[in-house]
């Protein structure tokens, strides 16, 4: 019988659980359990929701597990293990003004980081807690990230020299530079008074067993969420990955790093010891909910009515910045309807606008990438939006004609369950599961789609 893996996705609003066979990735079973909102969060509630996850599956022997997580936030650590203060998420924005003071104090912290700051980022938050709570900062003995903490807390949660962690996760915290795999000293010391006292977690390699639960089964490196979901499309050097969900990400597997002085592009590291250069928007899914329901429509009316609408909308176009934006970084732009006249402004060519407008929006993510010199073969398209019929067909138009729909699945999880297997059995190479599901959606390209791109760069270009 062959090994049985447990990949976890322990993302801002669950915790997913895949098992898969470790040789060829057959899916046996999965579970989740939904986290509390909120842009920061008592770290006890991830753990508590895990654990009822793995419960569940008990009746299937497990060998190896991997977490995945989401990025960027700050769990902060006494010497004795507690959890001092609520963990604060990416969405936190709060540390805005302290990403400033970093990028100010470290005018070249993209070129060793691979990222300019923002509020996302843990050194952001980090400075915040030393700012805002000091009482709480004088405490510190470990910051760790949420996956991090997690595969520690798997392994009992004693001693806070047994945290580790990925370089595809640590490449999100803004003191870690993933070309020499080491962590920046002198900017965490601006961040936390003390700081060479205070514990940062391992970076353990890819395929590396890290650790074992307190049952004794080994737990492999986990990754960050956009690493993790790499790995489970089975993402390649030279794809370009496009993730719809509430907002969108735009991510390439490159073997290059790359330092983005604008700070549109974020210079990760990926779960495989390449690079995974990502540019996000705050608007994706999101608008499509908004504008379906606005006329007064389900998703897969809204779908169906737009794709009677002619390529282009007649010319009417929607720009989503409903929330602001990231990319560019607009947190004060919002969303314009233009180009309107009498014969265009109809229910068919708002809903293909809105179509158009969030694709074009990640058209504009991707080429933020590429001017870094990175640039990529296919286009693979996945989140909880890339299911609809519209969306798929509309961006195989706007892309240059193709895109790679992988089958439905928890891709994270099931990336973290291909780590799983990968450091289980010590290989070189990930193993490579075979899905026949993926399907290849082309369309034309034509001069009339080149359009509807350009003029929504030229759109974006001056807000």
């Amino acid at each position: 019988m062959a090994p049985i893996v447990a990949g976890v996705d322990s993302s801002t609003q669950s915790v997913k659980v895949v098992l898969r066979d470790a040789e060829s990735g057959e899916l046996i079973a999965q579970t989740s359990r939904p986290h509390p909102d909120g842009t920061e969060v008592d770290p006890r509630h991830w753990h508590q929701a895990l654990d009822s996850a793995l419960k569940e599956l008990t009746s299937h022997p497990i060998d190896a597990i991997s977490i995945a997580g989401q990025q960027h936030g700050m769990v902060a650590l006494d010497a004795s293990g507690e959890v001092i203060r609520p963990a604060l998420l990416w969405n936190d924005t709060r540390s805005s003004g302290e990403a400033e003071e970093i990028n100010k104090e470290f005018p070249n912290i993209h070129q060793r980081t691979g990222s300019k700051l923002v509020a996302s980022f843990t050194a952001s938050k980090v400075r915040w807690l030393s700012k805002n709570e000091p009482e709480s900062a004088k405490k510190v003995a470990a910051i760790a990230l949420p996956h991090d903490w997690l595969s520690w807390k798997l392994q009992g949660g004693n001693q806070i020299n047994n945290l580790f962690t990925d370089r595809s996760d640590a490449s999100g915290t803004g003191y870690f530079d993933s070309v020499n795999n080491q962590y920046c000293g002198d900017i965490f010391s601006f961040c936390l008074p003390n700081a060479e006292d205070i514990h940062l977690p391992k970076i353990v390699f890819p395929n590396e067993l890290a650790g074992e639960t307190t049952s004794g089964i080994p737990i492999a490196a986990g990754a960050g969420d956009n690493a993790g979901a790499a790995l489970g499309v089975g993402a390649k050097v030279g794809d370009l990955v496009i993730s719809l969900g509430t907002s969108g990400t735009a991510f390439v597997v490159s073997s290059t790093p790359t330092h983005d002085l604008s700070g549109e592009v974020a210079g990760f590291a990926d779960a495989t010891g390449n690079y995974l250069p990502l540019a996000c928007t705050l608007n994706a899914a999101k608008i499509f909910a908004s504008t379906s329901a606005m006329l007064n429509l389900t998703f897969d009316q809204f779908s169906e009515l737009a794709l009677t609408a002619r390529s282009g909308a007649d010319g009417l176009r929607l720009l989503p910045h409903f929330d602001g934006e990231r990319t560019p970084n607009r947190p004060n732009s919002r969303g314009q309807l233009v180009g309107i006249n009498h014969s265009n402004f109809t229910r068919e060519n708002i809903a293909r606008a809105a179509i158009e407008g969030v694709l074009a929006g990640m058209v504009y993510a991707a080429t933020a990438v590429s001017k870094l010199g990175v640039n990529w073969n296919r286009v693979l398209l996945i989140g909880g939006a890339a299911k609809n019929s519209a969306v798929q067909q509309i961006a195989a138009k706007l892309f240059g004609g193709e895109v790679v729909i992988p089958a439905p699945g928890e891709y994270v999880a099931d990336g973290a369950a291909k780590q799983a297997a990968w450091a289980l059995t010590g290989a070189k190479e990930l193993p490579d599961w075979k899905d026949s599901k993926i399907e290849t959606l082309t369309a034309d390209y034509s001069e009339e789609d080149r359009e509807v791109v350009a003029s929504y760069l030229n759109l974006i270009s001056k807000i």
